[in-house]
């Protein structure tokens, strides 16, 4: 409003100062300059019906001689006084309209309306600090699942394209650049709604000073961040960032997670997965043999590391050796897109190929040569847009990874169900036997498409019928809640996969245990289950003929029906 306000003052002091200098002077000869009144005496023109006349004749409505006709020095007066005035109004509005075309005068305005959108908000948002790619996924995700979300990004672009998304829920938006304090806190930093900052700009510089930024103005506040240098994600951690995401390490854990545990792999596909897909099939990277990598940047760096450590050989074809650093071990220099290239990398021997560079068409030409020279390769491509998304389905690739999709699904399935990020860690320290066999059971429960996941929190707000009963002394089970509030002899189609119990985690819980107030559970299974399942969650009587098999009264009105209707089975059993 202050800026508004300064721009308005400034661009209109000289229209105004002189509009109000006409109109004095204006005003004043009226009043000085003698008239006759109808009887001829003399007259002179008070300050109101000077004012009055002066204001008709300036904006050319014209009204008349009033209160008395004009003399000709009066006339005379009125005709320089019209003048004067339309050329100082033709002034003014001039510069009032290129005022209102200003860009700076425009963005003052824009950024005003944003910030009164924002301080109205009533429900809990997520302030998310880019719309590219990652934004973009995120954004979507957190509006189809009614979540809230303010955006910021410095391309005005973006944010041209947001206003015309089709998104679920409405998200404010401001083109700025977020490095800057004021901006984030027009952006709802400070709202006592805001629920975490977001930082997913493409450059790492930015994201630090976000963080940095929002840990200062609210230190409680959660903040994730987006990071591929180990430099700045040691430099976010040092201040309290409570989430770091590094897209290329998380694939390279991924890949050697698919190498160890297949099975694995395959839960956290079908877990994190939007709702509506298909189930996808389990992938099976070759543990053993030459792996060629084409693209030794940050990426490259990553699948190394970690395909080195399981002592795989490997081979790097890399253009620009001198920017990337040299690795320990084979290394041929090109890009790889070039069968010779290839060749020298011995890829007809290799079992495996990532094609890791930062320019898609290099990606799809060395995976479409290396798959001439030897169809049997498992490919792993890189894609860094997502316009390109059907020419990397048409390719064959066995995995593409796409930093941006990796980034804003971790972060979606954190903000959405926290607990899932955490049975994700605990998973990791199991063998794929366990893994294989949940699978099955996945697989026997829901059939073609990917199971609904969903958290339950035991307390009034989300469980209020369990914590009444709980409170009562009654023994809830597990296993009571995956009974079917409509016939309680049938089980619900879900699985609960994982119990956080203050400082107690437990993985696949027995179905015999009871439950208790504040504890969260974690279920997967088809959709009708989670609607059911909030009957016995919310319903005392649904919970109560779970338990016992009847369904107490409910109101008064239902009690005396329920009576009446026992008393005649009653009487017609005497008789």
């Amino acid at each position: 409003m202050e800026n508004v306000i300064f721009l308005i003052f400034r661009r209109m002091r000289a229209p105004l100062l002189t509009l109000i200098v006409a109109y004095t002077i204006a005003i004043l000869g009226l009043v000085l300059i003698p008239g006759q009144d109808a009887d001829g005496n003399p007259w002179r023109m008070d300050f109101f019906h000077a004012f009055y006349v002066v204001s008709y004749t300036a904006t050319t409505i014209g009204f008349g001689e009033i209160p008395y006709e004009f003399t000709g020095a009066q006339r005379f007066w009125v005709i320089l006084s019209i003048y004067a005035t339309v050329v100082v109004w033709f002034y003014s509005l001039g510069t009032l309209i290129a005022l209102v075309q200003d860009k700076n005068f425009q963005r003052a305005v824009i950024e005003l309306k944003f910030a009164r959108r924002v301080r109205r908000r009533r429900e809990p948002f997520y302030l998310v600090c880019g719309y590219g790619e990652t934004g973009t996924v995120l954004v979507r995700a957190l509006t189809d699942r009614n979540r809230q979300a303010v955006t910021i990004d410095i391309d005005e672009q973006r944010i041209d394209l947001l206003k015309l998304e089709n998104m679920r829920e409405y998200v404010p938006a401001l083109c700025a650049d977020a490095r800057r304090p004021e901006h984030l806190l027009e952006a709802g930093l400070r709202h006592g709604l805001c629920a975490g900052v977001v930082a997913l700009t493409n450059v790492n510089e930015t994201n630090l000073k976000i963080a940095i930024a929002a840990k200062l103005m609210r230190p409680g506040i959660k903040v994730i961040c987006r990071a591929d240098s180990h430099d700045v994600e040691d430099n976010m951690a040092s201040f309290g960032t409570d989430h770091i995401y590094d897209p290329f390490d998380i694939f390279a854990l991924y890949l050697i997670t698919a190498i160890q545990a297949p099975c694995l792999t395959l839960i956290h596909e079908w877990l994190t997965a939007l709702p509506g897909d298909r189930l996808r099939e389990p992938i099976y990277p070759p543990a053993r043999g030459l792996w060629v990598l084409c693209g030794y940047g940050r990426f490259g760096r990553a699948v190394y590391r970690h395909l080195r450590s399981e002592g795989l050989e490997l081979a790097v074809v890399e253009e620009d050796l001198g920017t990337t650093g040299k690795p320990g071990g084979r290394c041929v220099v090109g890009r790889g897109t070039e069968a010779v290239t290839l060749e020298q990398a011995d890829i007809r021997r290799a079992v495996g190929l990532v094609a890791g560079t930062d320019n898609d068409a290099d990606n799809l030409s060395i995976v479409m040569t290396a798959l001439q020279l030897n169809s049997d390769l498992f490919v792993v491509a890189r894609q860094n847009h997502l316009d390109n998304q059907e020419l990397f389905d048409a390719v064959g690739a066995d995995i593409v990874m796409h930093p941006s999709s990796i980034v804003a699904n971790r972060i979606r399935v954190l903000l959405g169900t926290p607990l899932l990020t955490e049975l994700e860690s605990y998973a990791l320290h199991q063998d794929d036997a366990w893994a294989c066999q949940l699978v099955s059971r996945i697989a026997a429960l829901v059939h073609e498409h990917v199971p609904e996941v969903w958290e339950i929190s035991i307390d009034e707000e989300n469980a209020y019928a369990v914590v009444e009963a709980v409170s009562q002394g009654a023994g809830v089970t597990l296993a009571n809640l995956l009974r079917d509030p409509r016939n309680r002899d049938e089980t619900l189609p879900a699985i609960p996969l994982l119990l956080l119990r203050r400082n107690e985690r437990q993985l696949l819980p027995e179905e015999n245990m009871r439950l208790r107030r504040g504890d969260r559970l974690l279920l997967c299974g088809r959709p009708c289950a989670r609607s059911r399942m909030g009957w016995t969650l919310q319903n005392i009587h649904a919970l109560s003929y779970i338990l016992t098999g009847n369904s107490p009264s409910g109101g008064w009105l239902w009690r005396r029906i329920f009576k009446q209707v026992s008393g005649r089975r009653n009487g017609g059993y005497r008789r």
